[in-house]
This record gives C-alpha cells, structure tokens and sequence, in this order.
C-alpha cells in the first residue's frame, strides 16, 4: 500500500511524529500530503530552539494553535541578554540581524492565533513590554505565561498581566532582572489567584545606565586597591 492510499485520519496521525521540517519535506512529494500538511490539526503545537527556525516557513501559524514554545539555549543568548552599552561593534551587529525576529513572530501569532493557551519564552531577549502586552489583549484565553531570562521585560509587563491577563492561571518571569520587588507585590495583590514564580529575578542586580558604569569601575578599583 502507498502511503498516500491512507486515510486523512491516518496520515495526520503520521504526520504529528515528524519534525517541522521533515513535514515540509514530505507535503512537497504530491498534493494530497501537501493538503495534510496544511491542515490546522497539524499545527496546535509548535516548539522553536532559535531565531533562526522562525523564519523557515517550514510550519502554519492559525487559529488551532494552542502552546506555542520558543526557548533559545545556545551561547548567543549570553550576547543578546547582555546590555546594549556594554556590547562592542561586533556584537550590536550581530545582534541588529535579529532583533526583531521573535518580536514581530510574535505579533503575526497575536493577529493569527487568537486561541493560544500556553507561550514560554526563554533566552529571548529582544523581546519587550509592548510586545507581550499585544499578546495579552488579543490573546484574551492564554493561561500559561513563562519568561525566563528575558532581559528587556520589565514592571510594564507586571502591569499588562493585571489588566489584560483576566484567564492566566501561571505567570513565571524567572531571572528577568529588570522587574522589581515592588511590581511582583502589586501582582501578587491584584491577581491572588495566579500562579507567579520569579526566581531570581527582582534580587538580581538590574540593567546599569551608562552613567552608572563609570561608577561600577571606581569602586572596583577601590576594592583592588584595597
């Protein structure tokens, strides 16, 4: 038997165990499997390791899209979390190519998938207070919000959960070090119901201004004076 002599209930339960890529590769090969792939039961699910993957069209972004998972371990999220005064030409280059990847992804899943359930986030640290506060009001059923190490989120997006985040049950903004003690407070007052982690996050030491690195270098040299 020819695997496209199957039933639709059959090759999309084939289908959910290839990859994004190895799909794309097999929709190519005739119609019919073409037809599958673009079928929205495919797509309720999507897990991305980087920026990169994003842009690779090999996947369907729509309405059945329930978890969505964008989680970027590798060495260069050290550059991209680190602040912008501190980089050298270098890395602000490399860093101007995607820098807004994971934010405008982000706003085509506002305007295409109204259904999100779940999003995690991690190592993206392009991603800002603007760009979750979209998410927040178009994606009124999203229950799942976890930040971890998403340097440029701050008391804002504190703020965008208690007013647009009415169906969130877990909210984490784990070692996201620009949010305050006093902005995690008014969370826990104003939503006493909702599951909020933030480890190591308000304790970490905040992103330093321009003017405060020259301080930063006296008192290091003080200190190996000493």
């Amino acid at each position: 038997m020819h695997i496209t002599q199957l039933n639709r209930e059959c090759l999309l339960h084939l289908f959910s165990f290839l990859d994004k890529n190895s799909r794309k590769n097999l929709a190519k090969t005739c119609h019919k499997l073409l037809e599958v792939f673009q079928d929205p039961l495919l797509w309720s699910l999507l897990n991305f390791h980087s920026p990169v993957e994003l842009k690779k069209g090999n996947f369907l972004l729509g309405p059945a899209l329930k978890h969505l998972s964008i989680c970027w371990y590798s060495e260069t999220v050290k550059v991209c979390n680190t602040e912008d005064w501190m980089k050298n030409s270098f890395q602000k280059d490399f860093c101007k190519r995607h820098e807004n990847t994971v934010s405008d992804f982000l706003l085509d899943v506002c305007n295409r998938c109204p259904n999100l359930l779940s999003l995690t986030l991690s190592g993206c640290g392009h991603v800002t207070d603007d760009c979750i506060l979209q998410l927040l009001k178009n994606c009124s059923n999203l229950k799942s919000l976890k930040l971890e190490n998403c340097v440029r989120i701050t008391d804002h997006t504190l703020k965008a959960v208690t007013l647009h985040g009415a169906s969130l049950q877990t909210f984490h903004v784990d070692f996201c070090r620009n949010v305050t003690q006093a902005g995690l407070d008014r969370v826990r007052e104003k939503c006493p119901s909702l599951m909020l982690r933030a480890e190591r996050s308000a304790n970490m030491i905040p992103d330093s201004k321009p003017e405060k690195k020259l301080m930063l270098e006296k008192a290091s040299r003080k200190l190996v004076q000493l």
